[in-house]
Protein backbone atom coordinates (compact mmCIF):
# COMPACT_ATOMS: atom_id res chain seq x y z
CA UNK A 1 0.00 0.00 0.00
CA UNK A 2 1.02 3.60 -0.63
CA UNK A 3 1.18 5.80 2.46
CA UNK A 4 1.32 9.58 2.82
CA UNK A 5 2.27 11.20 6.12
CA UNK A 6 1.36 14.86 6.59
CA UNK A 7 3.80 16.31 9.09
CA UNK A 8 7.51 15.89 9.74
CA UNK A 9 7.89 16.11 13.49
CA UNK A 10 9.09 13.51 15.95
CA UNK A 11 5.86 11.50 16.00
CA UNK A 12 5.48 11.59 12.21
CA UNK A 13 8.99 10.22 11.75
CA UNK A 14 8.48 7.59 14.44
CA UNK A 15 5.30 6.43 12.69
CA UNK A 16 7.16 6.27 9.38
CA UNK A 17 9.71 3.92 10.95
CA UNK A 18 6.95 1.60 12.14
CA UNK A 19 5.09 1.71 8.82
CA UNK A 20 8.33 1.07 6.94
CA UNK A 21 8.35 -2.44 8.39
CA UNK A 22 5.30 -3.26 6.27
CA UNK A 23 5.51 -1.06 3.19
CA UNK A 24 8.37 0.86 1.61
CA UNK A 25 6.17 3.31 -0.34
CA UNK A 26 6.02 6.19 2.14
CA UNK A 27 5.95 9.89 1.31
CA UNK A 28 6.31 12.43 4.11
CA UNK A 29 5.28 16.06 3.79
CA UNK A 30 7.12 18.87 5.54
CA UNK A 31 6.57 22.60 5.30
CA UNK A 32 10.34 23.08 5.56
CA UNK A 33 12.69 22.43 2.63
CA UNK A 34 15.58 23.05 5.02
CA UNK A 35 14.43 20.17 7.20
CA UNK A 36 14.12 17.91 4.15
CA UNK A 37 17.61 18.85 2.96
CA UNK A 38 19.06 17.87 6.33
CA UNK A 39 17.27 14.51 6.27
CA UNK A 40 18.28 13.73 2.70
CA UNK A 41 21.89 14.55 3.50
CA UNK A 42 22.26 12.98 6.94
CA UNK A 43 19.39 10.42 6.99
CA UNK A 44 18.46 11.67 10.46
CA UNK A 45 16.88 14.68 12.13
CA UNK A 46 18.59 15.17 15.45
CA UNK A 47 16.29 18.05 16.44
CA UNK A 48 13.33 15.63 16.45
CA UNK A 49 14.68 12.14 17.06
CA UNK A 50 18.16 12.26 18.53
CA UNK A 51 20.35 9.34 17.53
CA UNK A 52 17.77 7.72 15.24
CA UNK A 53 18.67 6.89 11.63
CA UNK A 54 16.01 7.23 8.94
CA UNK A 55 15.82 4.72 6.05
CA UNK A 56 16.97 5.99 2.67
CA UNK A 57 13.77 4.79 0.97
CA UNK A 58 11.58 7.34 2.80
CA UNK A 59 10.51 10.08 0.40
CA UNK A 60 10.17 13.70 1.57
CA UNK A 61 8.39 16.57 -0.14
CA UNK A 62 7.07 20.09 0.43
CA UNK A 63 4.24 19.35 -2.02
CA UNK A 64 0.96 18.33 -0.39
CA UNK A 65 -0.22 17.05 -3.76
CA UNK A 66 2.74 14.70 -4.03
CA UNK A 67 2.26 13.48 -0.47
CA UNK A 68 -1.47 12.79 -0.86
CA UNK A 69 -2.30 11.97 -4.48
CA UNK A 70 -2.79 8.26 -5.28
CA UNK A 71 -2.11 7.21 -1.67
CA UNK A 72 -4.12 4.47 0.01
CA UNK A 73 -3.73 5.83 3.54
CA UNK A 74 -3.04 9.38 4.70
CA UNK A 75 -1.73 9.85 8.24
CA UNK A 76 -2.53 13.35 9.51
CA UNK A 77 0.12 14.31 12.06
CA UNK A 78 0.21 18.10 12.13
CA UNK A 79 -0.21 20.42 15.10
CA UNK A 80 -3.85 21.03 15.98
CA UNK A 81 -3.93 24.72 14.91
CA UNK A 82 -3.01 23.67 11.36
CA UNK A 83 -5.37 20.73 10.89
CA UNK A 84 -8.21 22.69 9.28
CA UNK A 85 -6.05 24.53 6.76
CA UNK A 86 -4.18 21.32 5.94
CA UNK A 87 -7.30 19.28 5.26
CA UNK A 88 -8.70 22.13 3.18
CA UNK A 89 -5.49 22.15 1.14
CA UNK A 90 -5.40 18.38 0.48
CA UNK A 91 -9.08 17.62 -0.15
CA UNK A 92 -8.84 17.96 -3.94
CA UNK A 93 -5.90 15.53 -4.14
CA UNK A 94 -7.53 12.67 -2.29
CA UNK A 95 -8.78 9.51 -3.95
CA UNK A 96 -12.43 8.66 -3.34
CA UNK A 97 -11.43 5.61 -1.30
CA UNK A 98 -8.45 7.11 0.50
CA UNK A 99 -8.27 6.35 4.23
CA UNK A 100 -7.63 9.28 6.56
CA UNK A 101 -5.96 8.40 9.86
CA UNK A 102 -5.79 11.20 12.43
CA UNK A 103 -2.84 11.12 14.82
CA UNK A 104 -3.16 14.78 15.89
CA UNK A 105 -4.55 15.18 19.42
CA UNK A 106 -6.47 18.13 20.78
CA UNK A 107 -9.33 20.54 20.28
CA UNK A 108 -9.32 23.40 17.79
CA UNK A 109 -9.26 26.70 19.68
CA UNK A 110 -11.23 28.69 17.13
CA UNK A 111 -14.13 26.26 16.78
CA UNK A 112 -13.82 24.07 19.91
CA UNK A 113 -14.13 21.05 17.62
CA UNK A 114 -12.32 17.73 17.89
CA UNK A 115 -10.12 16.61 15.02
CA UNK A 116 -12.61 14.26 13.36
CA UNK A 117 -15.15 17.11 13.21
CA UNK A 118 -12.60 19.39 11.56
CA UNK A 119 -11.59 16.79 8.99
CA UNK A 120 -15.18 15.92 8.11
CA UNK A 121 -16.03 19.60 7.74
CA UNK A 122 -13.69 19.75 4.74
CA UNK A 123 -13.33 16.17 3.46
CA UNK A 124 -16.14 13.82 2.49
CA UNK A 125 -14.87 10.39 3.48
CA UNK A 126 -16.35 7.14 4.72
CA UNK A 127 -12.96 5.88 5.86
CA UNK A 128 -11.88 8.04 8.79
CA UNK A 129 -9.90 6.69 11.73
CA UNK A 130 -8.14 7.99 14.84
CA UNK A 131 -5.09 6.47 16.52
CA UNK A 132 -4.17 7.31 20.09
CA UNK A 133 -2.34 5.70 22.96
CA UNK A 134 0.73 5.62 25.22
CA UNK A 135 3.54 6.05 22.71
CA UNK A 136 6.25 8.66 23.05
CA UNK A 137 7.90 9.20 19.67
CA UNK A 138 11.39 8.33 20.89
CA UNK A 139 10.16 5.05 22.40
CA UNK A 140 8.54 4.05 19.10
CA UNK A 141 11.62 5.09 17.16
CA UNK A 142 13.80 2.95 19.43
CA UNK A 143 11.50 0.01 18.60
CA UNK A 144 10.15 -0.37 22.12
CA UNK A 145 6.86 -2.32 22.23
CA UNK A 146 3.89 0.08 22.24
CA UNK A 147 0.11 -0.21 22.01
CA UNK A 148 -2.42 2.10 20.37
CA UNK A 149 -6.18 2.37 20.14
CA UNK A 150 -7.60 2.70 16.63
CA UNK A 151 -11.12 4.10 16.46
CA UNK A 152 -13.21 4.01 13.29
CA UNK A 153 -16.63 3.14 11.93
CA UNK A 154 -14.97 1.80 8.78
CA UNK A 155 -13.81 -1.78 8.85
CA UNK A 156 -11.76 -1.07 5.74
CA UNK A 157 -9.89 1.70 7.56
CA UNK A 158 -9.21 -0.50 10.58
CA UNK A 159 -8.01 -3.43 8.47
CA UNK A 160 -5.73 -1.35 6.24
CA UNK A 161 -4.21 0.72 9.04
CA UNK A 162 -3.52 -2.42 11.04
CA UNK A 163 -1.87 -3.91 7.97
CA UNK A 164 0.61 -1.05 7.58
CA UNK A 165 1.17 -0.17 11.24
CA UNK A 166 0.96 -3.38 13.28
CA UNK A 167 4.25 -5.19 13.80
CA UNK A 168 6.28 -7.17 16.29
CA UNK A 169 6.52 -3.99 18.40
CA UNK A 170 3.22 -2.19 17.65
CA UNK A 171 -0.16 -3.52 18.83
CA UNK A 172 -3.43 -1.94 17.69
CA UNK A 173 -6.75 -2.58 19.44
CA UNK A 174 -9.85 -1.39 17.55
CA UNK A 175 -13.05 0.27 18.72
CA UNK A 176 -15.81 2.34 17.10
CA UNK A 177 -15.81 5.21 19.61
CA UNK A 178 -14.05 8.01 17.73
CA UNK A 179 -15.17 10.85 20.02
CA UNK A 180 -14.37 8.93 23.20
CA UNK A 181 -10.91 8.08 21.90
CA UNK A 182 -10.30 11.71 20.96
CA UNK A 183 -11.49 12.97 24.34
CA UNK A 184 -9.05 10.64 26.09
CA UNK A 185 -6.18 11.64 23.80
CA UNK A 186 -6.85 15.32 24.39
CA UNK A 187 -7.80 15.59 28.04
CA UNK A 188 -4.98 13.38 29.27
CA UNK A 189 -2.69 16.33 28.48
CA UNK A 190 -4.73 18.52 30.84
CA UNK A 191 -4.55 15.87 33.55
CA UNK A 192 -0.79 15.62 32.95
CA UNK A 193 -0.50 19.33 33.77
CA UNK A 194 -2.35 18.62 37.03
CA UNK A 195 0.00 15.70 37.77
CA UNK A 196 2.97 17.97 37.18
CA UNK A 197 1.51 20.55 39.56
CA UNK A 198 1.27 17.89 42.27
CA UNK A 199 4.88 16.90 41.63
CA UNK A 200 5.97 20.53 41.71
CA UNK A 201 4.21 21.00 45.04
CA UNK A 202 6.49 18.27 46.41
CA UNK A 203 3.99 15.44 46.72
CA UNK A 204 4.88 11.90 45.74
CA UNK A 205 3.51 9.08 43.64
CA UNK A 206 0.66 8.29 46.03
CA UNK A 207 -0.87 11.72 45.50
CA UNK A 208 -0.31 11.56 41.75
CA UNK A 209 -2.12 8.22 41.68
CA UNK A 210 -4.92 9.79 43.73
CA UNK A 211 -5.28 12.40 40.97
CA UNK A 212 -5.17 9.86 38.13
CA UNK A 213 -7.88 7.74 39.75
CA UNK A 214 -10.18 10.75 40.16
CA UNK A 215 -9.39 11.85 36.60
CA UNK A 216 -10.50 8.48 35.23
CA UNK A 217 -13.93 8.98 36.79
CA UNK A 218 -14.14 12.50 35.37
CA UNK A 219 -13.11 11.27 31.93
CA UNK A 220 -15.90 8.70 32.00
CA UNK A 221 -18.38 11.44 32.83
CA UNK A 222 -17.02 13.74 30.15
CA UNK A 223 -17.11 11.05 27.47
CA UNK A 224 -20.70 10.22 28.37
CA UNK A 225 -21.82 13.87 28.17
CA UNK A 226 -20.15 14.35 24.77
CA UNK A 227 -21.71 11.26 23.22
CA UNK A 228 -18.98 8.66 23.54
CA UNK A 229 -18.76 5.31 25.30
CA UNK A 230 -17.62 5.56 28.92
CA UNK A 231 -15.68 2.29 28.77
CA UNK A 232 -13.29 3.84 26.26
CA UNK A 233 -11.50 5.28 29.29
CA UNK A 234 -10.20 1.74 29.90
CA UNK A 235 -8.50 1.59 26.49
CA UNK A 236 -4.90 2.28 25.47
CA UNK A 237 -6.07 5.78 24.51
CA UNK A 238 -7.61 6.22 27.95
CA UNK A 239 -5.94 4.87 31.05
CA UNK A 240 -2.90 3.78 29.03
CA UNK A 241 -2.04 7.25 27.74
CA UNK A 242 -3.13 8.83 31.02
CA UNK A 243 -0.62 6.79 33.00
CA UNK A 244 2.18 7.59 30.55
CA UNK A 245 1.73 11.35 30.35
CA UNK A 246 0.95 11.80 34.04
CA UNK A 247 4.01 9.96 35.35
CA UNK A 248 6.82 10.83 32.95
CA UNK A 249 9.14 13.81 32.86
CA UNK A 250 9.32 13.27 29.08
CA UNK A 251 5.84 14.81 28.92
CA UNK A 252 5.96 18.53 28.19
CA UNK A 253 2.54 18.87 29.83
CA UNK A 254 3.82 17.27 33.04
CA UNK A 255 6.93 19.46 32.98
CA UNK A 256 4.83 22.60 32.49
CA UNK A 257 2.63 21.64 35.44
CA UNK A 258 5.70 21.03 37.58
CA UNK A 259 6.85 24.60 36.90
CA UNK A 260 3.45 25.87 38.03
CA UNK A 261 3.42 23.72 41.15
CA UNK A 262 6.90 24.78 42.21
CA UNK A 263 5.91 28.43 41.79
CA UNK A 264 8.56 29.11 39.18
CA UNK A 265 8.77 32.72 38.04
CA UNK A 266 6.24 33.77 35.37
CA UNK A 267 9.09 34.69 32.99
CA UNK A 268 10.50 31.15 33.08
CA UNK A 269 7.02 29.67 32.63
CA UNK A 270 6.33 31.93 29.65
CA UNK A 271 9.68 31.03 28.11
CA UNK A 272 8.83 27.34 28.49
CA UNK A 273 5.52 27.88 26.67
CA UNK A 274 7.28 29.78 23.89
CA UNK A 275 9.92 27.09 23.36
CA UNK A 276 7.80 23.97 23.82
CA UNK A 277 4.48 22.76 22.44
CA UNK A 278 2.38 22.20 25.57
CA UNK A 279 -0.73 20.68 24.04
CA UNK A 280 -2.62 20.59 27.33
CA UNK A 281 -2.32 24.36 27.74
CA UNK A 282 -4.31 24.97 24.55
CA UNK A 283 -6.63 22.01 25.07
CA UNK A 284 -7.49 23.37 28.51
CA UNK A 285 -8.66 26.65 26.96
CA UNK A 286 -10.80 24.84 24.42
CA UNK A 287 -12.36 22.20 26.65
CA UNK A 288 -13.16 24.83 29.29
CA UNK A 289 -15.05 26.90 26.73
CA UNK A 290 -16.70 23.86 25.15
CA UNK A 291 -18.03 22.64 28.50
CA UNK A 292 -19.15 26.14 29.42
CA UNK A 293 -21.09 26.40 26.15
CA UNK A 294 -22.74 23.02 26.77
CA UNK A 295 -23.39 23.73 30.46
CA UNK A 296 -21.39 20.68 31.51
CA UNK A 297 -19.49 20.85 34.80
CA UNK A 298 -16.24 18.91 35.25
CA UNK A 299 -14.68 20.29 38.42
CA UNK A 300 -11.13 19.05 37.73
CA UNK A 301 -11.07 21.01 34.46
CA UNK A 302 -12.24 24.14 36.27
CA UNK A 303 -9.62 23.83 39.03
CA UNK A 304 -6.73 23.35 36.61
CA UNK A 305 -8.03 26.23 34.50
CA UNK A 306 -8.06 28.52 37.52
CA UNK A 307 -4.45 27.63 38.34
CA UNK A 308 -3.18 28.02 34.78
CA UNK A 309 -5.13 31.08 33.63
CA UNK A 310 -6.25 32.83 36.82
CA UNK A 311 -2.99 32.34 38.77
CA UNK A 312 -4.74 30.62 41.65
CA UNK A 313 -2.55 28.98 44.30
CA UNK A 314 -1.64 25.49 42.99
CA UNK A 315 -2.52 24.04 46.39
CA UNK A 316 -6.22 24.42 45.54
CA UNK A 317 -5.75 21.23 43.49
CA UNK A 318 -4.98 19.27 46.66
CA UNK A 319 -7.90 20.88 48.50
CA UNK A 320 -10.16 19.91 45.61
CA UNK A 321 -9.03 16.27 45.59
CA UNK A 322 -9.58 15.89 49.33
CA UNK A 323 -13.01 17.56 49.21
CA UNK A 324 -14.20 15.85 46.00
CA UNK A 325 -17.34 13.79 46.57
Amino acid sequence: MKVGIIGCGAYSLALSLMINKNTSDITIWSESQKKIDIINKEHKLESCLKGISLPANLKFTTSLKQAVENKDIIFLVVAVPYVLQTTTAIKNYLNENSIICIASKGIDQKTNKFMDELVLSTINTQHLAVISGPSFAIDMACDNPVALSIASNSQKAITCIKKVLSSNTVKLRANSDIIGTEICGSIKNVVAIAAGIINGLGYGESTQTFLITEAIHDLKTLIHHLGGESNTVLSYAGIGDLLLTCTSSKSRNFSFGKLLGSKTSPDIINDYLKNNTVEGYYTLKSIYQLLKNKNIKIDLINVVYDIVFHNENPKILIDFLIAKA
